[in-house]
């Protein structure tokens, strides 16, 4: 029975990952690779962080760490931009170049089920505000959660993601 739920859950959060989809359509891998998947905003105190998450991008994906951005507008409505338009910020303003997924809900009865999975693995509950961030396996296993005060250029994180590659 024990091995029954565990499948069931693998079972279930593989498929979820793969509901994460970009603005045009294309599905998102979340599998292969680690992966930091963070919940983003354009017109947030935090926003600077998307330069960081560049920074910590370019510094390990020749060793197969991916970076997925997530807009999110459930907090104090700051992303309030279209999905082609939340890209161009991120681009323009922070030179991003990792992936940028479409804007979906993140917290709440509404929460996409990607989210309801993550946050039902590390059992602390809600996102509580933007840029909090989720480490994953190459398996799209959930590994480490870091709330919105951590910076993407952190030694906490750093340690994390070095491991894992």
């Amino acid at each position: 029975m024990k091995n029954l739920i565990i499948v069931t859950l693998l079972t279930s959060f593989s498929s979820f990952a793969q509901d994460l989809v970009k603005a045009n359509g294309e599905k998102i891998s979340l599998k292969g690779s680690p992966t930091l998947v963070v919940n983003i905003a354009t017109r947030c105190g935090y926003t600077p962080q998307l330069e960081g998450l560049e920074a910590l991008y370019k510094k390990y994906q020749g060793k197969g760490l991916k970076v997925v951005g997530v807009p999110s507008n459930d907090f104090g409505s700051q992303t309030p931009e279209s999905d082609k338009d939340v890209k161009k910020f991120c681009k323009l303003n922070y030179g991003a170049t990792y992936t940028i997924a479409k804007k979906i809900v993140v917290k709440g009865e509404k929460k996409h089920p990607f989210f309801k999975s993550l946050i039902s693995q590390d059992g602390e509950g809600e996102i509580s505000w933007n840029f909090e961030k989720f480490l994953l396996d190459k398996n799209g296993k959930l590994i480490k959660r870091f709330r919105s005060s951590v910076a993407p250029n952190s030694k906490e994180i750093a340690q994390a993601v070095e491991k894992l590659l």
